[in-house]
């Protein structure tokens, strides 16, 4: 049970600095990333705010073994930059400045019952289940990455079976 405590106090505290910084209203989000009009510089607060905090403490905690209520860190396989990056990195981008949302303020927003939430999540959870398949059918034809084909799948099939335990 104890594994649960610190995700989900982390959890509350994003989701409040999303609500306090107004992240996770899309006129907001939208309004900051308008550089060449009307500038909101609100967000920019959250995130010099955000780093400030998460800097120290991350040197902190890359200096220890192992996390406190976990058996390893889970690193990302792989460090390369390649085109499948670049490319989910250019999606989530013009995504991200044509809603005004990302994941963590749509799963907030769902909690009030807004449509535009709901459909930026589901075409959100469509891409990803889009990817995959096409990932697993290049990997049937012989052609795969590094990190092999479903790795979005694998990665939470473990967690589930971290949960488990």
């Amino acid at each position: 049970m104890i594994r649960l405590v610190y995700p989900f106090a982390a959890g509350l505290l994003f989701g409040a600095g999303l609500l306090l910084s107004g992240g996770a209203n899309p006129a907001v989000v939208i309004g900051y990333l308008d550089l060449a009009g009307d500038w909101d510089p609100r967000l920019l607060v959250m995130v010099v705010g955000a780093t400030v905090v998460h800097g120290p403490l991350f040197r902190r905690v890359a200096r220890r073994a192992q996390p406190l209520h976990a058996p390893a860190f889970d690193h990302p396989r792989t460090g390369q930059v390649d085109a499948r990056l670049v490319l989910g990195a250019c999606l989530f981008g013009v995504g991200w400045g044509l809603s005004g949302l990302c994941l963590g303020p749509a799963f907030a927003l769902l909690a009030v019952g807004r449509v535009e939430p709901a459909l930026f999540v589901a075409a959100l959870l469509a891409g990803m289940t889009g990817v995959d398949l096409l990932t697993a059918a290049a990997s049937r034809r012989g052609r795969t990455d590094r990190r092999g084909p479903v790795h979005r799948l694998d990665a939470l099939a473990w967690r589930k079976e971290e949960l488990q335990r």
